[in-house]
């Protein structure tokens, strides 16, 4: 939705809808915390209607341009120095500071609050964290498609190792070799990279299950 109105009002798209998203993210945990909704049911509701109010925008105004197309299902082109250094230097960076609480609210929330960890704020830093990234896979992967980037490889992982650390660690390592293979697979056979990448995952996935219960 904030991409669509960035595009309609010929304004830069990241200044835009990163504030946009991070908003969204600390309202979606507000929402979980104090109502009866649940965090599935209410990323249900704001991703869908937003992606509804971005397509009715863009129908609108600009029309279904291929630039909105790049926006939807992703295209590599997309991405700019800009955002490899944002996503490095500001998401792994804090991710790396804040390591050890993100582990223990992510645990134990319950446990984390009664040693009197400030649990609220580090869980807004996660949304936040969590919602650059969705941001900035977007440009990549498409509004369409970011989600597959950011579940499966931390199912995959989750397969394969049993700590915290070992799944981020090799969820970490399985994004950038089936984002690797998948963007080599597209350009070989001429397919979307997007799809490309969340098929290569898929399969890695489908792997790790099998590997798992054997």
């Amino acid at each position: 939705g904030a991409l669509s109105v960035a595009v309609a009002c010929g304004w830069a798209p990241l200044p835009v809808s990163i504030p946009v998203v991070v908003l969204a993210a600390l309202g979606l945990l507000r929402m979980t915390e104090r109502s009866k909704l649940g965090a599935d049911a209410a990323i249900a509701v704001v991703s869908a209607s937003a992606l509804a109010i971005g397509i009715i925008v863009t129908s609108l105004t600009t029309g279904m341009t291929t630039d909105v197309d790049s926006y939807m299902f992703g295209s590599i082109l997309a991405l700019s120095r800009a955002d490899v250094a944002l996503s490095i230097g500001v998401v792994l960076v804090l991710f790396g500071l804040f390591y050890h609480q993100l582990f223990a609210i992510t645990f134990d929330e319950s446990f984390s609050r009664a040693t009197g960890m400030k649990v609220g704020v580090y869980n807004t830093l996660l949304a936040v964290l969590t919602a650059l990234t969705i941001v900035l896979g977007m440009r990549l992967m498409g509004a369409m498609l970011i989600s597959s980037l950011v579940i499966f490889p931390a199912l995959t992982a989750m397969r394969l190792k049993k700590s915290f650390l070992g799944v981020v660690v090799l969820a970490g390592c399985l994004s950038v070799v089936c984002f690797c293979v998948g963007l080599t697979g597209s350009y070989l056979l001429s397919l979307p990279v997007g799809a490309s990448v969340v098929v290569t995952s898929l399969v890695a996935f489908l792997v790790a299950t099998v590997t798992g219960r054997i």
